[in-house]
């Protein structure tokens, strides 16, 4: 889109990642800070002038957020909140889009799907932590930049089960499984029948930016939250990703390991409704369950089948073109 981009990370989270095997540190600004560390994420803020700032540093994962409370409400609810206290004395126009988690809410497993104004919380340390971020980001909205002449709008986001090509995080299904059939052994799954709202990473992201251009026109959005993910009857069990994930991938098997108790707690059900998005931002999902699926492990297949060392940037772009190709196949506007 023409963008200057300038990131923001503590490190590269995982070996491989995306970040490297796109080559994007030869493409943005890259900047290694902790983003709780107030005085240099001002600094880089002042230096950098940016227009908009979409924040979605975070200790994101389930298990290690039970080896490591601490760290994870600190980073999350603490990071958050040293983004928008470094927003407090910046003068410049600035959009602020804070990214959480559809785990913020306190998930009671109900069948339809969790609406905005739903109650937060959560029963694990992660879900508790962006529970406790979107409290703190609400606070400084209310405390900080509710005047009409604010040069500072934030809108709240909240997606989640998000697949796609790139990902080799811990204790995550897609990444679990390619790397395990990318060696021709088993991959150990353990809980099967559990169903997700999966969505291809392409969906969230087409609606953060749709979120950041709607609050950069109108500031009626300012402090507004929004849900982006599939259509409600997109909720597929795990043992139904993996076998749609086998229409693409050769000699694919898998272990049920769910009897081993290893005491984290894992939500069955978990739906959200997006019916706001669709009113106040005309945002839609793209993606069929199947394209969703196909999309995902072809960029690993281009991967782990590739040539050594291949940047997959130009692949990645191809799989933005189709996705922006099928939505207007469907009459969905998705420019920004």
């Amino acid at each position: 889109m023409g963008a200057k981009v300038i990131g923001i990370s503590i490190d590269v989270p995982c070996e491989p990642s995306n970040f490297q095997a796109s080559n994007l540190s030869d493409l943005i600004d890259d900047r290694r800070i902790d983003v709780r560390d107030l005085e240099k994420v001002k600094a880089i803020i002042n230096e950098t002038e940016p227009d908009f700032i979409f924040h979605l540093a975070a200790q994101s994962l389930v298990r290690k957020s039970y080896e490591d409370p601490l760290d994870t409400f600190s980073t999350n609810a603490l990071g958050s909140s040293t983004i928008l206290q470094a927003l407090r004395d910046y003068k410049k126009p600035i959009i602020a889009v804070m990214i959480t988690s559809d785990k913020a809410y306190d998930n009671v497993e109900w069948v339809w799907g969790y609406r905005e104004t739903d109650r937060l919380g959560g029963k694990d340390p992660y879900s508790a932590s962006k529970g406790m971020a979107e409290i703190a980001v609400r606070s400084f909205i209310e405390s900080y930049f509710m005047d009409a002449q604010s040069n500072v709008r934030i809108g709240i986001t909240r997606a989640g089960n998000v697949i796609g090509g790139g990902d080799w995080a811990q204790d995550r299904i897609v990444p679990d499984c390619m790397k395990s059939w990318s060696k021709n052994i088993p991959v150990e799954i353990r809980s099967p029948n559990s169903t997700r709202p999966w969505q291809h990473v392409l969906e969230p992201l087409s609606g953060y930016l749709r979120l950041g251009s709607s609050l950069f026109e109108s500031n009626k959005f300012h402090g507004e939250a929004y849900n982006f993910g599939p259509t409600t009857d997109q909720n597929f069990s795990v043992s139904e990703l993996i076998n749609e994930m086998s229409m693409f991938w050769d000699n694919v098997t898998w272990n049920d390991v769910s009897g081993k108790n290893d005491n984290l707690h894992e939500a069955g059900l978990l739906k959200l409704n997006c019916d706001k998005a669709l009113a106040d931002l005309n945002w839609i999902s793209t993606l069929e369950f199947e394209d969703t699926v196909r999309m995902t492990v072809s960029w690993y297949k281009d991967y782990y089948q590739g040539t050594e060392g291949q940047s997959m940037y130009d692949f990645a772009i191809s799989q933005i073109n189709e996705y922006i190709h099928l939505a207007e196949k469907k009459g969905i506007e998705w420019s920004i």
